[in-house]
């Protein structure tokens, strides 16, 4: 596979807690120069990092990250704040209590009430496959999908685990039209990045095919 194929494809990613605005900014530089789909950092860096790229890359961000269970006014509050900041794109993290609940229409009304937020922008909701079991995953699929968001995304990262082949093939099953899928969390290699292409992933949540690259042309 074209390499310039998977980093269209990555939601080039620095999430950690103790980034600082030059790491920032250089993933970034990263981002706009292998021509990645955008760069995903945390919403107190949007709007510096919106002006600095300015049209050269789409701004990614997180809502209720990592762990999902702040309540729907928060994070709608943080969706709206996050697109007047800059943010082309939101990655939201659902309440997993609420799904172990079974408090599905609650999830379905928070998904769609922070797509209505996102407007025109792309929402991808995060499920954190790592700590759910398959009956679970299915019917997030459906929730999703009900909720007309645009992406389900596997995990953050911050879980435990990240996106596994298995997870990928579940969700091509099961969600609806339109709906895209993500990966993230855990892809090592440029052959782990081309196998969740070839299973349907549209987007690949990582920081490190980036990193392999300029190794490579360091070497």
């Amino acid at each position: 596979m074209d390499r310039r194929e998977i980093y269209r494809r990555v939601d080039h990613t620095l999430l950690a807690q103790g980034a600082t605005w030059e790491e920032i900014k250089t993933v970034c530089d990263d981002a706009a120069a292998y021509g990645t789909a955008s760069v995903c950092i945390p919403p107190s860096y949007v709007k510096r990092a919106k002006e600095y790229l300015g049209d050269k890359m789409a701004v990614c961000t997180v809502i209720g990250f990592p762990n999902g269970y702040n309540t729907t006014a928060v994070k709608v509050f943080e969706t709206e704040d996050a697109i007047a900041q800059g943010a082309d794109e939101i990655d939201m993290v659902i309440n997993i209590g609420d799904l172990k609940d079974k408090a599905y229409d609650k999830i379905e009304e928070e998904i769609r009430r922070i797509k209505h937020a996102c407007g025109s922008h792309i929402l991808k909701v995060i499920i954190e496959t790592c700590l759910l079991i398959e009956e679970e995953k299915i019917r997030m699929c459906e929730i999703v999908t009900k909720a007309g968001a645009d992406f389900i995304k596997t995990s953050t990262g911050f879980g435990g685990a990240g996106a596994t082949f298995e997870d990928i093939r579940l969700f091509s099953g099961h969600i609806g039209e339109g709906v895209r899928m993500k990966a993230a969390g855990g892809i090592k290699s440029f052959e782990d990045a081309e196998e969740f292409i070839r299973l349907g992933a549209e987007r690949l949540g990582t920081s490190r095919i980036v990193k392999l690259a300029k190794e490579e042309e360091g070497r």
